[in-house]
């Protein structure tokens, strides 16, 4: 059964604000709705079903380009699923990467508190090491 739905309703059925809806209309990721004589948009199951797809690539860290790509991938129904693979497997390697750079981030942040004793501001560590070399007030 077909329902319509309101920017609103919308909203709720798919756990998106309006504004998000509003954007991914604009930027193409879900197309424009017709219009009702009052010119509100209305919108029907396949937009619940298509932002909910895209609420939960987000959610697992999809860029709007890769979501715009499994859109696509997921529009072409007996197409190979290796375009599919061969995106996660990118999306999980910048995954790994990012989690790398946060632990090396979270190491030099644990030496910084380390080599923290405490006492006045003009003896911290942590501001002298922030401090660009010659600028040590």
């Amino acid at each position: 059964m077909s329902r319509t739905f309101t920017i609103g309703q919308l909203s709720a059925a798919a756990q998106m604000p309006p504004a998000t809806i509003r954007y991914y209309e604009k930027i193409g990721l879900l197309d424009s709705p017709s219009r009702s004589g009052s010119n509100y948009r209305l919108y029907g199951n396949e937009d619940v079903a298509r932002l909910s797809f895209v609420r939960r690539a987000r959610e697992i860290g999809f860029t709007v380009d890769q979501v715009r790509s499994l859109l696509a991938f997921s529009d072409q129904r007996d197409g190979d699923c290796c375009a599919v693979t061969a995106l996660t497997e990118q999306h999980l390697a910048e995954v790994e990467q990012k989690i790398r750079d946060l632990n090396v981030l979270k190491e030099h942040l644990s030496r910084l508190l380390v080599s923290c004793r405490g006492g006045r501001f003009a003896d911290c560590r942590i501001i002298d090491a922030l401090t660009p070399p010659g600028q040590a007030g």
